[in-house]
């Protein structure tokens, strides 16, 4: 395979922090980053942390394709999340006209199959290949956010805790296995909240509507097979946030396989608003 000029990484960056840790490592590591910046999803501010920084428009992994090989990018991490909500705005169709890869995307090579994330993913990654755009692990540059095993926080799991991460544990992989969602919500063996398309905050917000009383625990898997290269869950400062104002007293991550944005940050927050956090 030719991976293309190895002093080079291609970022294809949407919402969220997880770009800028990504671009931050790969800087150390010595190598330049060429970054296609999906409109209405990509921070402004990711181009002062990049060599080259690029628009991107969702719909058209053509243009990507074509950018990233300008700039000898064949090696490519893509993270972030895609703000779905402006493909409602007006002129939508002239603005995410799909080009042709995108039309490739979903009629050829995803034509009889569902339209699960990693599904979809997949196909996307095999469209990049067939261009010279190979997509790597995602946490490859960000390894020191990745979670540890054990606690991780000052504070501990209390009371029955802990018979709720071993309840949840396998039922959350079961999900992951369907390929539904990567989080569950417990409290005393009893499933509150399973997420779903919508998304692990909306799902804390709906086990704090659900589970008055407080005390429930969040947990957080990757998939059984998880690609590295996408999806791969994430938690942060939001999610801690998230967990306090809505009852929750821990969160459960899969060891080695769930980035902690902003590591340091996010577990002194979990502390200091009495949230412990596991690495299971």
């Amino acid at each position: 395979m030719n991976t293309g000029q190895s002093n080079i990484l291609g970022l294809i960056a949407g919402q969220g922090r997880l770009p800028f840790l990504v671009a931050d490592g790969a800087k150390k590591a010595g190598l330049k980053v060429v970054c296609i910046g999906l409109a209405h999803s990509a921070e402004p501010e990711l181009a002062d942390c990049t060599d080259v920084f690029l628009p991107g428009v969702p719909t058209r992994p053509a243009a990507w394709m074509r950018k990233l090989r300008k700039h000898g990018a064949s090696r490519t991490i893509m993270v972030g999340r895609v703000a779905k909500t402006s493909m409602y705005t007006p002129w939508r169709l002239i603005k995410y006209m799909p080009d042709w890869r995108a039309i490739r995307i979903w009629y050829w090579r995803l034509r009889g199959k569902d339209k699960r994330n990693d599904t979809v993913l997949c196909a996307i990654a095999d469209e990049l290949a067939s261009g010279q755009i190979f997509l790597e692990d995602s946490t490859m540059y960000c390894k020191e956010h990745l979670a540890g095993e054990g606690v991780m926080t000052n504070r501990k799991p209390r009371g029955s805790v802990n018979d709720d991460i071993e309840f949840g544990w396998d039922l959350v992989k079961k999900m992951g296995e369907l390929d539904i969602g990567q989080a569950i919500a417990v409290r005393e063996k009893e499933v509150i909240a399973v997420e779903a398309i919508e998304g692990t905050a909306k799902m804390i917000e709906r086990a704090g509507q659900l589970c008055k009383k407080g005390g429930w625990t969040l947990i957080k898997t990757a998939k059984p097979n998880q690609d590295m290269r996408f999806d791969v869950p994430c938690v942060g400062p939001d999610t801690i946030k998230g967990l306090a104002d809505n009852g929750g007293k821990c969160l459960v991550v899969e060891k080695h396989k769930t980035i902690i944005i902003d590591k340091p940050d996010t577990i002194a927050l979990a502390d200091k608003l009495g949230i412990a956090i596991v690495g299971h």
